[in-house]
């Protein structure tokens, strides 16, 4: 079993000192770090993916390794007192699932030489975590959730044939986001979209962000796979429901936990399972600096039917086969 610790800053740093000077050897049982950035569904689906990864590779919890996992909540402060803490325990190697974890684990053990292993980070370059996709130079590599961008605009304009304006919340101070937005504003102007994006700083801003955003006349919202946003999505569409603006998901548990009426997505357990299955190949000596990011771009459609009975949506031609996710 994961030992999973608690988020408190001061028992992790009760337990950083406390662990200082042990010796335990990478070779016969590595010390592996996970570090999730908030808890929400499709990260806790990646952390757990990234464990089986380890385990189908050889590695398992309490038989030939130890894994510590620790959720920061979404909380910054949190986020970088447990990366340092890693690297203080002088633990094997990282994994880190979300581009903040990754930016905050990176900080920290490049100067230490421990590598880190990212999960569910849509723009690495973007973020500085490699130089290159394809030959990172860095100690650090991963998986990348890229968005199905096409896929996702044409299920938007499946369900709703009529609509022009779609809005977008993102933080701007998360480098994936951004970089989604930029997609996303390249590929509308040939499907007749226009892209109304609404920047926020942090979770304070999200309820006037998301209320500005809906009094702007938006036919639709797309979410992106934004941490602050994600972690916050009850205010969201708490917002979206009572103005009559359909919300579409960026993965599966979006439809599935949160109430957005469909998404074109990505399986985020699999995903993780990948990033463990590469973390296990660097506990067996694979070079990390030359080990290539794998971008995952399979994807397909989600939707809730009882969801879209809110908005009156009927299910279009083309998506019979479809997953229906209504509980």
């Amino acid at each position: 079993m994961k030992k999973v610790i608690a988020v408190l800053l001061t028992v992790l740093l009760a337990t950083s000192l406390a662990a200082c000077g042990k010796d335990n050897s990478a070779s016969e049982n590595p010390k592996i770090g996970i570090l999730q950035f908030a808890p929400h569904a499709s990260l806790d689906n990646c952390s757990e993916g990234a464990i089986e990864g380890l385990k189908e590779a050889g590695y398992e919890d309490g038989k030939n390794c130890s894994i510590e996992l620790v959720n920061a909540m979404g909380e910054a402060e949190t986020n970088n007192l447990a990366a340092q803490s890693f690297v203080s325990k002088k633990f094997d190697i990282i994994i880190a699932v979300a581009t903040p974890s990754a930016s905050a684990a990176y900080a920290a053990a490049k100067d230490a030489g421990i590598p880190v292993i990212f999960s569910a980070v849509s723009s690495p370059v973007d973020a500085g975590l490699v130089k290159d996709l394809n030959n990172p130079q860095s100690g650090c590599s991963g998986t990348s959730d890229a968005l199905p961008y096409d896929a996702q605009l044409a299920l938007i304009r499946a369900f709703q044939p009529d609509a022009k304006t779609i809005g977008i919340l993102y933080t701007t101070s998360e480098p994936n986001s951004a970089a989604q937005l930029a997609e996303y504003e390249k590929r509308t102007a040939g499907m007749g979209f226009t892209i109304k994006a609404q920047g926020i700083t942090d979770a304070s801003e999200v309820s006037a962000g998301i209320t500005s955003l809906a009094a702007s006349g938006i036919d639709c919202l797309c979410n992106l796979t934004d941490n602050n946003v994600v972690n916050n999505f009850s205010v969201v569409l708490a917002v979206t429901d009572k103005a009559g603006i359909p919300c579409y998901g960026s993965e599966e548990e979006q439809v599935l936990q949160y109430g957005c009426v469909a998404a074109e997505g990505l399986d985020y357990f699999e995903l993780g399972k990948k990033t463990g299955k590469m973390a296990a190949e660097v506990l067996k000596g694979a070079d990390i600096m030359k080990m290539p990011v794998q971008i995952i771009s399979e994807s397909k459609p989600f939707y809730s039917s009882e969801n879209m009975e809110k908005f009156a949506l009927n299910l279009p031609a083309g998506y019979e086969d479809a997953t229906d996710l209504s509980k």
